[in-house]
């Protein structure tokens, strides 16, 4: 069993903002893939489980703030008992069949990275969950959001804006690829994955 987390904000006025991409993704995958999301108040989610070409999989949406994204994760490993033993034990150790998608300053909009692990990088989400975890070894996908060319826009208010009219086109195409980056991460595994979609997209 597999489980892909997109990270985001509860609610609606959160709805189109950069920094709710791993929303965004994860219900086009809903869509696509006749997953439905239903809310789990014991893994703190919107969860759903189905397969994608024969292989099983949860998609969740935490609904608990992306600065508390760890506890949902915590909660849906668990009860899906995947890759955790009980009870949780913190130390390092491999998730492999844990990823996260989560939006990234660093990368421009149109641009995305599938990694294997990695640090938090500034990202609260992601440190949240490493956090709970105890460890930084679990796949993410990062989708990039790019940088305010208006230098005085604080990096808060920014990833909590609306894309323009152009980057809704660019987002449209990265999340499509996107989730068939995610769709052979399930199938064919990480390793696949990279070797695949960074050496065409991470230079893009």
């Amino acid at each position: 069993m597999k489980l892909i987390v997109g990270l985001g904000n509860p609610g609606r006025i959160y709805i189109d903002s950069r920094h709710n991409i791993g929303f965004s993704l994860i219900r086009t995958l809903s869509r696509i893939y006749k997953i439905p999301l239903k809310k789990d108040n014991h893994t703190f989610s919107l969860s759903g489980k189905g397969r994608i070409e024969g292989q099983n999989l949860i998609l969740a949406l935490p609904l608990t703030f992306m600065n508390l994204s760890g506890i949902a994760v915590s909660a849906l490993l668990k009860k899906y008992k995947i890759d955790l033993p009980q009870p949780l034990a913190r130390e390092e150790r491999g998730l492999e069949n844990l990823l996260v998608v989560c939006d990234d300053l660093d990368l421009g909009v149109g641009r995305m990275k599938i990694k294997s692990s990695g640090s938090a990088g500034g990202h609260r989400g992601l440190e949240s969950i490493i956090d709970s975890l105890g460890s930084q070894e679990f796949c993410r996908l990062r989708i990039g959001i790019g940088r305010p060319l208006n230098k005085n826009i604080d990096a808060v208010d920014y990833v909590l804006s609306s894309f323009t009219r152009k980057e809704k086109e660019e987002i449209k195409e990265i999340i499509e690829k996107a989730c068939d980056c995610l769709r052979v991460w399930v199938t064919k595994g990480i390793t696949e994955s990279m070797n695949i979609f960074n050496p065409a997209l991470s230079t893009a």
